[in-house]
């Protein structure tokens, strides 16, 4: 009985040691958890102070407002459904009038998308509030004109009396204020889960499997470009190793192109994937991304002895690609609880929306 009983506890302390090692191994990394610690999480979300009670119920009302576009029927939710993940599930988005993008461009999720370092695909925005203008005025999105747009927040009262509760009685209610309502909106969409859980500390979060999965993610060089606390969110480049099978779907992809990561996070919920979602299964997903992102260097020499580098790229079993899926499984984070506003009504003097073609 001693002897099974020190076995036993030989067993848990060589997995907590392993554990605690796992932990250390994934934050050298670059790995990072989302913050326990209030004070450490509000100096990521809100480093400017911007977020307060009021701004985030103002700017909820508006992300769910579909009279922020032309036509009066799209709404931020309409690409970034909060109940599917913050995404719209459809390989390329579609916008005003039933356009598709021109780019054939995947709609990204807006969960945890403040802890990403760019913004859109190409990365042409550093924050929320620079990107919440871009489809509320792009033709094939929400088409709407900024004009017309603060005609509208300014023709509903209730709007009126909410920017004056959350900026202040002198505010102007126009484009930039109202993307700024709905950025500090997004700031809050944050969904912290049992991989940040186990980083924290907790080392029961992840079941063995999960655990082997993250090895390996880390192991295999995935954390090269998925890291820090967005698990993804900056720009690198693509195609490093060979040719993305379905790149010319649409005409964003060429060679040496710079690429916003997508994150990880919640990453069951979010398919299709790639920029142009043409991948719904995650085994694939792998598969492709160690074909053509993934490898390592190998260094030799020429005949006339000038150094030569190759890029080999790495090799995934079966095995190795079903404990990766494992590991994003527990990427699945815990929501906020959002409930759909109701929304102040119209009046005689609000622009009308705009549906055919003029």
């Amino acid at each position: 009985m001693k002897l099974l009983t020190l076995l036993l506890l030989s067993s848990i302390s060589t997995s907590l040691v392993a554990d605690t090692s796992l932990i250390e191994h994934a934050k050298k990394a670059g790995l990072r958890p989302i913050p326990t610690n209030k004070k450490e999480l509000n100096k990521l979300i809100d480093p400017k102070g911007v977020v307060t009670p009021q701004r985030v119920e103002l700017g909820k009302r508006l992300y769910f407002d579909p009279r922020v576009s032309k036509s009066g029927l799209i709404s931020c939710n309409w690409c970034h459904n909060l109940g599917l993940g913050g995404v719209d599930g459809v390989p390329k988005a579609i916008g005003h009038k039933w356009s598709p993008n021109p780019h054939y461009l995947n709609s990204p999720t807006v969960y945890n998308a403040v802890f990403f370092k760019k913004q859109f695909w190409n990365g042409r925005s550093d924050t929320l509030e620079e990107q919440a203008q871009g489809p509320i005025q792009a033709g094939v999105e929400m088409a709407m004109d900024h004009k017309v747009l603060a005609k509208r927040i300014n023709s509903i009262p209730a709007y009126v009396d909410e920017f004056k509760k959350a900026y202040g009685q002198k505010t102007d209610i126009n484009l930039k204020t109202i993307a700024n309502a709905i950025a500090v909106f997004e700031r809050t969409l944050i969904t912290p889960s049992r991989y940040d859980d186990f980083l924290n500390g907790d080392k029961k979060a992840l079941n063995p499997q999960e655990k082997k999965g993250l090895k390996t993610f880390i192991d295999k060089g995935c954390v090269t470009c998925h890291n820090d606390i967005a698990l993804g969110g900056s720009m690198k480049p693509f195609e490093l190793n060979g040719k993305y099978k379905f790149r010319d779907v649409g005409d964003f992809v060429s060679n040496n192109k710079m690429i916003k990561v997508p994150t990880l996070r919640n990453i069951t919920e979010t398919a299709p994937y790639f920029h142009n979602g043409q991948l719904w299964d995650l085994h694939e997903v792998i598969k492709e991304m160690g074909r053509i992102q993934v490898g390592y260097k190998v260094q030799g020499k020429k005949q006339d002895n000038s150094l030569s580098v190759q890029i080999m790229p790495i090799s995934l079993t079966e095995k190795d690609i079903d404990n990766i899926v494992a590991f994003f499984k527990s990427l699945k984070g815990r929501k906020p609880s959002i409930e759909y506003p109701q929304l102040p009504e119209s009046n005689i003097h609000t622009p009308r929306p705009v549906t055919d073609s003029k």
